[in-house]
């Protein structure tokens, strides 16, 4: 793809963000739709996959349309699932995971804690899309998390931020251009690349003891730039391209998290390691 089209995405994303945080937005709360068979709170895990599997959205998305995709999938596998709002900014509806991270990664350990509650588990495994494959980091590693979950899979994670195609490097050259997006939301100021916070979760190591890592990239990520960043560091790490699984998948950042059944067989792979199968172009029709 020529490159003007590259930066045209990215300022199409930067223009979707603006206004969903400018503009109300008519739509129902996420909360309100129906789950189709995930958040069930009945469900009690299986000795085949003993530990709940807890969703995390990315930015801009919310705990049932990032999902409408992969819950299924997962349900049908035979997992107990669920999935949270976070992130959410006073009178911007649907639209979450644009608050600090930090105070989102509190969300996610007080559900967590639900979670385990209603299921009787000792341990549970993340899978985030995006942001939400990058923020329970912080929650392992300050808030206690390794010693309540088995593994993070991040599905196009900005696990060290993102340059958006080098548009964030022409931040310094907007006056005021940084402080109104820290301010409005904080949520997009943390990912951006050499972020405070950035620098303070990556700081010492990319991973914690007792949590087993998984990354899924794409390299036609348009989002989170350059998409070799996404991947981490460290025992207990497996980093995978999607293209090395099938080189015809032209998924980019949204679609790897929402519709591409080659991902979610890698997700299911990861959740479950000892019954794992390759994953070939052919895992789409899985």
């Amino acid at each position: 793809m020529l490159p003007w089209k590259h930066l045209l995405r990215a300022v199409t994303v930067l223009l979707l963000t603006v206004a969903a945080t400018l503009a109300p937005t008519a739509a129902a709360q996420a909360d309100t739709a129906p789950s189709r068979g995930w958040n069930n709170y009945a469900c009690k895990p299986s000795a085949a996959h003993p530990r709940p599997v807890v969703l995390v959205h990315g930015t801009l998305g919310n705990s049932i349309d990032n999902w409408l995709g992969l819950a299924p999938y997962l349900v049908n596998r035979g997992y107990c699932v669920f999935s949270l709002d976070y992130g959410q900014l006073p009178g911007v509806p649907f639209f979450h995971g644009l608050g600090p991270i930090a105070k989102s990664a509190e969300q996610l350990d007080a559900y967590v804690d639900g979670v385990l509650a209603a299921t009787g588990a000792d341990e549970v495994d993340l899978v985030g899309h995006s942001q939400g494959g990058m923020m329970p980091r912080h929650y392992l590693k300050f808030l206690g998390g390794a010693d309540k979950v088995n593994a993070l899979v991040g599905i196009a994670p900005d696990n060290h931020g993102t340059t958006l195609l080098g548009l964030t490097k022409l931040l310094p050259y907007f006056p005021g251009a940084e402080g109104l997006i820290s301010a409005h939301t904080p949520g997009l100021a943390d990912q951006i690349a050499g972020s405070d916070f950035l620098t303070r979760l990556n700081e010492g190591g990319d991973t914690v003891p007792g949590v087993v890592y998984t990354v899924i990239a794409t390299r036609y990520d348009q989002v989170v730039t350059p998409y070799r960043s996404q991947f981490l560091s460290g025992e207990h790490v497996t980093n995978v391209l999607l293209q090395d699984k099938c080189a015809l998948d032209l998924s980019e950042h949204v679609a790897i998290g929402t519709v591409d059944r080659i991902a979610f067989h890698e997700v299911a792979n990861a959740l479950d390691p000892a019954r794992a199968t390759p994953t070939t172009c052919a895992s789409v029709f899985g």
